[in-house]
Parts: C-alpha cells; sequence; structure tokens
C-alpha cells in the first residue's frame, strides 16, 4: 500500500474517532485476506470514506471520474485519499459503464482485494433501503468471493443530501456475516444473481434497522455533485 494512502487513511481515520466516535462493530466478519466484496447501504457521501476508515484492510471503490479533476483544497483532498485508496473512475455517462464497472470490480477481486459496492446504485434520499441490483450477486458468482454485508447508520447525518460541510452525528459502520457464493451453485444463474442478492439486502436491513423500498433507486434527474 502507498505511503500516503496511509497517512491519508490514519488522518482520516483519528478526525473521525476524535470528532464523531464512530461504533465499529462485526470487523472480525471481513477476511483479511483473498477478494471480498464489502456490500453496503448508501446515505452520503462520505460512506466511501467511512467503510475504508473502519474496514480492518484496504477497500476499493468505483468513484466517479469527476472526483479526480476537483479543485481547491476540497477537490484535492477528495482526489488525493480517491487516489491513494485505488478508487477506480468511471464515466457514469458512458454507454458501456455498467459492462466496464463489472470489468473493473472483477480485475480487483481476482487480485485478491478487497472491494466496496453499493447494491442500491446511488444514495437513498429519503432513508429508506431500496432493492438490490444484481451487479453484486454477478461479481461474487463470477468471482467465487463471498459478500460482507455492511450497514450504515448516521452517516446521513453527517452530511445530509445537498449538504456541502459536515455536521457532528453518530455514526454506527457494522460488518455482518459473509455470504458464501457456494450457497447458490444448484441454482440456475438468474435466479441465484436474485437470491443472492436478496439476501445482501435483507443482511443490510437487518444491521440497519431501515425500512424497505421494493422498488429500485434511480439517479435524480438533477446530477447532484456528490453523488
Amino acid at each position: 500500500m502507498s505511503t500516503y494512502y496511509w497517512v491519508s487513511r490514519t488522518a482520516v481515520m483519528s478526525l473521525a474517532h476524535a470528532i464523531w466516535r464512530p461504533t465499529i462493530l462485526g470487523k472480525d466478519n471481513v477476511p483479511r485476506t483473498g477478494g471480498v466484496l464489502l456490500a453496503s447501504n448508501h446515505l452520503s457521501f462520505i460512506d466511501s470514506f467511512a467503510i475504508p476508515v473502519a474496514a480492518p484492510r484496504k477497500v476499493s471503490f468505483l468513484a466517479k471520474a469527476e472526483y479526480f479533476t476537483g479543485t481547491g483544497v476540497r477537490g484535492r483532498f477528495v482526489r488525493g485519499f480517491m487516489e491513494a485508496g485505488d478508487a477506480i473512475p468511471v464515466d457514469r455517462d458512458s454507454s458501456s459503464n455498467a459492462k466496464d464497472s463489472l470489468d473493473l470490480a472483477l480485475e480487483v477481486l481476482r487480485a485478491g482485494k478487497a472491494f466496496g459496492i453499493y447494491p442500491e446504485g446511488t444514495r437513498s434520499r429519503d432513508g429508506r433501503l431500496y432493492r438490490g441490483r444484481t451487479g453484486v450477486a454477478f461479481l461474487s458468482l463470477t468471482a467465487g468471493v463471498p459478500v460482507v454485508p455492511v450497514g450504515l447508520i448516521g452517516t446521513d447525518k453527517v452530511q445530509p443530501v445537498g449538504a456541502r460541510g459536515l455536521k457532528l452525528a453518530d455514526v454506527t459502520v457494522a460488518f455482518g456475516s459473509p455470504i458464501q457464493p457456494s450457497a447458490y451453485a444448484g441454482l440456475p444463474a438468474g435466479r441465484a444473481r436474485r437470491q443472492l442478492t436478496d439476501d445482501v439486502m435483507d443482511a443490510i436491513a437487518a444491521l440497519t434497522g431501515q425500512e424497505r423500498a421494493d422498488t429500485y433507486n434511480e439517479r435524480p434527474a438533477t446530477d447532484d455533485p456528490d453523488d
């Protein structure tokens, strides 16, 4: 791992613990070696900071390309942390974005690394937990890696949707028991992807206590710079 990453991670962790004193649960559920997916609910821009800070190993995320071109103090900090943390830039407006994202994620998993994913696809603006998209199951079944459900609580209070600054709030990061792809080996491919995804979302709901939504979450018509 790069020295810059560990310096950034240590600085952010120290600041986060000093200011927010987050509660971190279930760290032993995260395998220390080998490919693994960390599948989380998504409430705030800072989720992609909270999970790497709380996790016992380095976690890579997909990140929209705009995070790597920011200016000013905030832009440089975001870009530096994303680059140091092996975040993978993607063009969300590309017609091949979905396939490109899955291919990049598979490369990370097959290299034996940890990869973070939000099955809801985009942030929940009303606090509900939306139906999971089956990309998480495709990655788990294709790469043969477990999925660790992650429940985030309170990150939406630290940075509410539309807010630019950070606020004081209680934050919890809970890692659930790994879900193994081998449990779905006897099912038809489509059914296996749907069932694994639903089981992941059920596990996340159990960790967060969020109200469930029976629909998929969609990106807003007007782009949010932090989404």
